[in-house]
């Protein structure tokens, strides 16, 4: 593949209004727990529709799930969605009709949570980083409840431990699968220029942002070029403040598409639909990459751009927690996704399989398994 060399340092102040992520208190303290956890937990299995460990019907008597969304709602094609399609799959399987109620802003939670256990919810699950603060106090106050979180392990007295037993977290450690997209992405770049802005500077966003610069960075290292990752330095990057494909999602990517990007990578939910509507209002060839979802398969719409998507599996991880509840074998023990464990993972190239580099999936396959065996390091809050 021919490619350009392009010089100049990242300008931040050219670039766009970037903002500093929000110093999270207790991130350290967050990072120690998830060490401590690690080990914990098995990878979900995939499990067919209607035999996810129970006959139809088979649940305990009474066993009600319910859910809360985070912003975006549970039609984003993205994670919202993915514990949405969990929670169905299992539930159907089990005989009974979960319950699920949606958030548009932070202070719907603390309401909805309440709303879902004065419907006798003997199971909740919470889906994002967001509801931590919210989810911590539900359950505190609510020991005979099941509870599950979606990316965040609810320690918010940042003791190193889950602030309640009933409280099981589902992690995700995207920054190993966004470190096989930023090689990726810096192979198939010809203008030796990506980009990535994300929704809310918050670690569950982040982790994409730093695997994928860190991805960039091993593609110089091998290669000995200098393709230039705009949008996130490791400490601060574009954000649009929020979950929603509005304008400013579309000033987050317009930004980095005047600045010559030909590959751009938007983490939070929905705020990718902004950024398809950039690339084709360009009329350039720029490659879009999706988060959480397989976007190509979630979201057709958009599959013509998709050079491919970091996965986690948000749907089956859910669903086998779900499942186990629903059997009485609630299990607290967290879980945490790797791509040891194919928790997480990059998916297929789809329509650009023979737009990449035919040496490219054999490459991958090479650091995938680098990751696993601990001889490639990929640095993240999951991690420390």
């Amino acid at each position: 593949m021919s490619r350009r060399e392009v010089r100049g340092a990242f300008n931040v102040e050219a670039a766009l209004t970037l903002s500093t992520p929000k110093k999270l208190v207790g991130i350290s303290a967050a990072a120690g727990l998830l060490v401590a956890l690690a080990g914990c937990g098995t990878a979900p299995e995939a499990t067919p529709s209607g035999s996810a460990g129970a006959e139809p019907g088979g649940a305990v008597d009474g066993f009600l799930p319910c859910m809360v969304s985070d912003f975006g709602g549970f039609d984003d094609k993205s994670f919202n969605q993915l514990g949405f399609e969990g929670l169905q799959k299992a539930s159907e399987a089990l005989g009974v009709e979960p319950i699920t109620v949606q958030s548009d802003s932070e202070t719907d939670f603390a309401p909805n949570l309440q709303n879902l256990v004065d419907q006798n919810c003997t199971m909740i699950i919470t889906v994002g980083f967001a509801l931590a603060s919210a989810a911590g106090e539900s359950a505190k106050a609510n020991p005979d409840i099941e509870y599950v979180s979606i990316d965040d392990p609810v320690d918010n007295d940042f003791d190193g431990k889950t602030d309640a037993p009933n409280i099981k977290p589902l992690l995700f450690d995207t920054s190993q699968a966004a470190f096989l997209a930023g090689y990726a992405a810096a192979s198939y770049s010809e203008a030796d220029k990506v980009g990535t802005f994300g929704g809310q500077p918050y670690p569950t966003v982040t982790v994409f942002m730093d695997g994928f610069r860190q991805g960039v960075e091993y593609w110089n290292e091998q290669k000995g070029e200098n393709v230039e990752v705009l949008g996130w330095d490791g400490k601060d990057g574009v954000f649009t403040g929020g979950f929603t494909a509005n304008q400013d999602a579309i000033n987050a990517a317009q930004g980095l598409v005047d600045q010559g990007v030909d590959v751009l990578l938007p983490v939070g939910g929905p705020i990718y639909q902004s950024a398809a509507s950039v690339i084709r209002d360009s009329g350039r060839d720029i490659a879009l990459i999706g988060v959480d979802a397989d976007v190509y398969e979630t979201d057709p719409s958009v599959a013509e751009l998709l050079l491919t998507s970091i996965r986690k599996l948000i749907d089956v991880g859910v669903e086998d927690a779900v499942t186990a509840a629903g059997k009485g074998e609630f299990d607290a023990a967290p879980f945490i996704g790797t791509l040891e464990n194919d928790g997480v993972g990059l998916a297929p190239f789809h329509d650009f399989e023979s737009k990449v580099s035919p040496d490219l999936q054999g490459e991958l396959d090479t650091i995938k398994a680098g990751i696993v065996d601990g001889s490639i390091t990929v640095d993240s809050y999951l991690a420390q």
